[in-house]
């Protein structure tokens, strides 16, 4: 293969998203993290002779919520199979899951990749999602050359996600997994926490000469647990297959984990296919029947979707699709705008999401603490924004209530911002004729600036208006000082 070859790079993901679920798919066992290891192993979840699993319905109702969120079809009926191999962490030697007929089949994702002038647009389309068991967990740490066996995990609820192959950079398949991973989060059926497991990706990465139909040979990643990592692990493994192709050797078949210490992909063993894995009907479950009806009771309790929430902030609020995609991220964040233009007031909706994505990310980011745990809430938020809309305080004061909200000052009180400017005394000057006082002993004072001002120079102007406002430790109206100091010198 000539190396002026041009690639085309074919990704397809896999998601495993753990159900926010109480207990476990097949039985009652509970599902919390970080618990001793084996306590939470039931005689179901590790298959003892005589025991019977019993569908979860509320893992169900996961699978149909997401289902509704992506546009997919919820089959009416729809089967779990065994799904055998052998494992240390899998004691009664199959999986349960899901393979010819899924709860879930179809829909997609629509996704932005980038950002600003640059970001385009892309839809993913979804094959299926269906539901199975987690196995347990391998422990290679702390035994001192042997590997121990927790199985808690054995049995947690699974809804797999998986794509087709339609990504095409590592790019566009960080960008699919951030927007599905916020989704489960939206509609409530996965907490995220991708330290913990219970969002984790499988990348599906291979490479064809450009206009090439047919599909390069696949290799799978295995348990990508951060965006970064993804994006690591697939740059690496396509220049890896490509280099690979191009020196004559074949790719062969086969499951990859990523070193993040090294940043490469590793061989862990040859790829299996369906057949390999000997599904057949599990004898001791009936099929999983979903009426109209359910789907419906579903349905009613859903949130509005981010998409829907998006376009409803640009037409009610006039906010740009970058300021309103930026606000619909998370649902937290979400939360916060609304709960803030409905104290603010929608003609303030604007100044509001300024100061969410600014100031108040910012100040999160450099914390690193959720929106959920701010210290200022979305309703102390909108009293510091009317207090800049009635030019109580401009807007640079605003900046230093915010700081003292942030510290603390004005407590949880819903009137913190008011507060704070009364103790502090920095309520704006607006009065006219105090600041026309003000403008004529600036300009008394700095008969150089005028001068160099008269004499085209525009900063000189913008220092006679900082004096102003330093003359009044930055409480006289902005505005009115520039407007006053323009009228005296004739601008």
């Amino acid at each position: 293969m000539s190396r002026t070859t041009q690639w085309e790079v074919v990704i397809g993901l896999e998601t495993h998203a753990q159900l926010q679920t109480k207990s476990k798919i097949f039985s009652g066992s509970s599902i919390a993290f970080g618990a001793a290891p084996n306590v939470q192993a039931s005689a179901v979840d590790i298959a003892l002779p005589g025991v019977l699993p019993v569908l979860n319905r509320e893992a169900v109702v996961c699978a149909i919520k997401f289902g509704l969120a992506v546009g997919a079809t919820i089959a009416p009926r729809s089967v779990f199979a065994r799904k055998n191999y052998f494992y240390p962490d899998l004691p009664k030697g199959y999986q349960i899951s899901q393979f010819e007929i899924p709860v879930v089949l179809g829909g997609g994702l629509a996704i932005t990749v980038g950002a600003g002038d640059t970001a385009t647009e892309k839809f993913v389309h979804l094959t299926r999602a269906h539901l199975e068991e987690d196995a347990g967990k391998s422990l290679h740490e702390d035994f001192h050359g042997r590997t121990g066996i927790d199985l808690n995990r054995a049995g947690t609820p699974l809804l797999e996600i998986v794509t087709e192959p339609d990504m095409r950079s590592s790019a566009e398949a960080v960008a699919y997994a951030k927007a599905l991973h916020a989704l489960v989060q939206w509609i409530g059926i996965c907490d995220g926490n991708m330290q913990e497991g219970s969002f984790r990706c499988d990348a599906n990465v291979s490479v064809r000469p450009m206009g090439q139909k047919e599909f390069g040979t696949r290799r799978e990643i295995k348990n990508l647990n951060s965006f970064r990592f993804m994006q690591q692990a697939i740059d690496f493994e396509v220049h890896w297959q490509i280099n690979e192709i191009e020196e004559g050797r074949a790719i062969q078949q086969a499951t990859v984990l990523f070193d993040p210490d090294t940043g490469e992909t590793r061989s862990m063993r040859s790829k299996e296919d369906a057949h390999d894995y000997r599904y057949f009907p599990d004898p001791d479950l009936l099929p999983l029947e979903i009426r109209p009806e359910w789907i419906a009771e579903v349905k009613s309790g859903m949130p509005e979707l981010p998409q829907a929430m998006q376009a409803r902030f640009q037409a009610d609020y006039g906010l740009s699709a970058y300021d309103a995609a930026s606000l619909v991220a998370s649902r937290p964040m979400a939360d916060f705008f609304v709960a803030a233009v409905a104290e603010a007031g929608a003609a303030n909706a604007k100044t509001i999401a300024n100061w969410i994505m600014g100031e108040l990310a910012a100040r999160l980011n450099k914390t690193d603490l959720p929106v959920e745990a701010s210290p200022i809430t979305a309703v102390q938020l909108a009293g510091l924004i009317r207090r800049i809309a009635d030019n109580t305080i401009s807007n640079n004061i605003a900046k230093k209530v915010f700081e003292a909200m942030w510290n603390g000052e004005g407590g949880s009180n819903n009137n913190a911002a008011d507060q704070i400017i009364e103790k502090q005394g920095l309520k704006q000057i607006t009065d006219t004729a105090a600041i026309e006082a003000l403008v004529d002993e600036v300009l008394a004072a700095n008969q150089k600036s005028i001068e160099e001002y008269r004499a085209g120079k525009e900063k000189a102007f913008n220092a006679l208006v900082g004096q102003a406002m330093k003359a009044t430790k930055g409480k006289a109206n902005p505005q009115q000082v520039t407007d006053l100091l323009k009228k005296k010198l004739g601008a």
